[in-house]
Formats: structure tokens, sequence, C-alpha cells
């Protein structure tokens, strides 16, 4: 998965000079926030998807954590197009970091410096080319959602993934692709990464933000696809069971893009391939990159 250079604390250096000290603060105690963000070739050369937002979200998290980077957003987002730019890449997933270095091991991390950090890997369909195609089996997890007012789930906190690595190697345990998770109320979330959609009669269903999910970015691009596309979408709260009698399901996310869930519990949805409006959703989606859908949004920023 390597490359040949990150950006790390300001400038280029190789990726095996990319190194942390064992007392960094975000080691010892998850203080650290991130992105997953891509590029993707285009006809018009390499993009990179809904930078701006990605970047906000990134300066969000860390607002709400008090990370105070040490990077304008504008150079992080120079950063972030140049890591593709001397890595000679297309296809590319970008991981902006930030977190709490070396230095004392008091919880409130007041004497540990904030450092950055953007990286460029090679990384495919996160669930798998043929789950792109076919769809995904999965499971819902016996592990629920942070609590709202424990741990905040609208920032993109590396300490909160310990929740989703829970969630996916349980699912991987009992033979499923992935697992969904319920919130502290029984209400349906999300996926360990990603957001859920459930198709029912032709209507988009999403969970809302208050059902504890990380409000994300193609969450928000799939609900603007949809209403392109003239799909009627509602945000609301939803019971374990609308799963197993829906139309259609499917997963999105920067790493998930736009994934069709064939069963769940190993009950088949609806005809067990990937439905009408999923499918058009996706081809919208995937047409964006390949030149045949308009950037009418303004979501790709070249390098």
């Amino acid at each position: 998965m390597s490359t040949k250079q990150i950006w790390f604390k300001g400038k280029m250096i190789p990726w095996e000079q990319a190194n942390v000290h064992i007392m960094t603060h975000a080691l010892h105690y998850g203080s650290s926030i991130f992105e997953g963000i891509r590029s993707y070739p285009t006809p018009n050369g390499a993009a990179i998807y809904r930078l701006g937002p990605h970047i906000r979200r990134l300066y969000d998290s860390c607002k709400i954590y008090s990370m105070e980077i040490p990077f304008t957003p504008a150079e992080i987002t120079q950063a972030t197009k140049d890591v593709v730019r001397v890595n000679n890449m297309t296809n590319a997933y970008l991981r902006p970091l930030v977190w709490r270095g070396e230095g004392p091991l008091g919880l409130d991390g007041k004497g540990n410096p904030i450092e950055a950090m953007v990286a460029a890997v090679e990384w495919g369909a996160y669930l798998g080319a043929d789950g792109l195609k076919n769809g995904v089996d999965v499971g819902v997890s016996s592990w629920n959602r942070l609590a709202s007012n424990t741990i905040p789930t609208m920032a993109k906190a590396g300490g909160n993934y310990l929740s989703s690595f829970l969630i996916k190697s349980e699912a991987l345990r009992n033979g499923y692709n992935e697992g969904i998770a319920l919130d502290t109320r029984g209400n349906v979330a999300e996926g360990s990464g990603m957001n859920l959609f459930v198709v029912r009669d032709g209507v988009l269903y999403t969970p809302p933000i208050t059902a504890n999910i990380l409000p994300g970015i193609t969450r928000d691009s799939i609900m603007k696809i949809a209403k392109d596309l003239k799909i009627e979408v509602r945000e609301t709260e939803m019971q374990r069971e609308a799963l197993y009698i829906a139309d259609e399901l499917f997963f999105c996310g920067t790493a998930a893009e736009v994934t069709p869930i064939r069963s769940v519990d190993r009950v088949t949805v609806g005809a067990g391939k990937i439905g009408e409006i999923t499918n058009a959703i996706q081809e919208h989606f995937f047409g964006l990159f390949a030149g045949k859908v308009d950037d009418k949004h303004g979501w790709l920023d070249y390098i």
C-alpha cells in the first residue's frame, strides 16, 4: 500500500521516514482526527471528489476536540493535491490526519503539539469489486453505535473507530462482509464505516444525524443525486425490521462508494441483487468520474 512520498508536518518526505514517537498522545488515548478522500481518473485528468467539504469536516472535527491545526485549510487542501501529484497517482485514497503528538501523558493533552500529515495510497473497492456489482451480505451487530453526549459522532476521530472495529470484526467472524449497527435506542444507525440507505416503494430512506451517525459527505451526495434523479428522500428513524422488508439497501461512503446489500442476517433483500434505484444512483455516481454525468454541483477538484 505504500507510496513514495507523504506530506508530513509541512513538507514532503519519503514514506519510510514518516514516523512518530512511541509516546505520542494519540497512540495512548486515540486523540487523532482524520478524513478519507478519493481522487479518480477522469477524461480531464485526476480529480479529487468533494475536497472542500472533507477539509471543512476535518477542521470541524478538530474544533470539537480543541485541536488547532497548525496549518490553514488552504495549506491542507494544497497538500492533499500535492501528495497525489508527487506520487504520480490518479486513482488514490487520501488520508489527512491530525493528532496530538509527543508530550505529557496527561489526558488533557495541553502539553502535546498538534501535528498533521496527508498520505495517498492505492485502494480499490472497499467491499470488493464483486460487492459493488452484485451486493454484499451483512449482519446486524450486537454492538450499538456510540450514544449521544458520550463521544461526539459528528467528529471523525480515531478513537471512535474502536466501535467500528468491533462491528466489523464481529461481522467477519459471523461470515458477513460487513455489519450494520443500531443506535442505543435500537433504531438503525449505520455500518462500521459507512452510511446506509433503504429503498421502499420507490422512496429512499436514511437515518437522521440524530441516530448518532457520522454526517457523511457521500451520504450528502447521494441525497443530492436522488434529487437530480427525482427520487424522494426521507431522513427518518427506522426500526431494525425495516432492513428485512426493504426493497433495496445500500451502503455509501468514501471507501464504500455505493455498495448494494443483498442480504441482512441471511434474509434476502428484494431480489437478492442490485436494485433499480441503487443501480441508477451508482451509475450516476461513477458516471461523474467517467465524464458521462455533468459536474453540476462542482464536486470535482482537478489536480
